[in-house]
Formats: structure tokens, C-alpha cells, sequence
């Protein structure tokens, strides 16, 4: 009897490995199936951020303009200081 009890345990382990197997096996099944959602979400906020940098780089380029022509005020309000006193 003792082999027969050495076989079952041996079979159980091996259907309760099987089992494991199956639920792990249900589980990837279960995430691959929300890949292409998942991706879309991706590629939507890939687009949002795209856009967003659009805009910063935009405002960049007016700040820069600005910060220019600001520079240009100022070196000629220094200018004008100057040539005041050495008067």
C-alpha cells in the first residue's frame, strides 16, 4: 500500500502543478487580452505629450523673442545712462 500512497501523492502534486500552470497560463491570456487597450491608452498620451512639447517649444520661441528685444532696451537704456555721465 505504501507505493500506492507514494503514487497518489506523487499524482497530486503533479495535478496541483498542472493546476498552477492552467491559472498562470488563464492570467497571461487575461493581460494579453488588455495589450491593445493599453497600448491605444499609450499612444494617446504619447500624442497629448507631443502636443504639449509643441506648445512649450512655441512659447519658447516668443519668450526668447521677447527676452531679445528686452536685452535690446536695456543696453540701450545703459547706453543713453552713460553717455549722460560722462557729460
Amino acid at each position: 500500500m505504501s507505493r500506492l500512497k507514494l503514487a497518489e501523492a506523487r499524482l497530486r502534486t503533479a495535478l496541483e502543478g498542472i493546476e498552477n500552470a492552467a491559472g498562470a497560463v488563464g492570467e497571461n491570456l487575461d493581460q494579453a487580452a488588455k495589450l491593445p487597450e493599453r497600448v491605444a491608452e499609450l499612444e494617446a498620451e504619447r500624442e497629448r505629450l507631443m502636443a504639449r512639447i509643441a506648445e512649450l517649444e512655441d512659447e519658447i520661441a516668443a519668450l526668447s523673442g521677447l527676452t531679445e528685444e528686452v536685452e535690446g532696451r536695456l543696453d540701450g537704456a545703459i547706453g543713453e545712462i552713460r553717455a549722460a555721465l560722462a557729460r
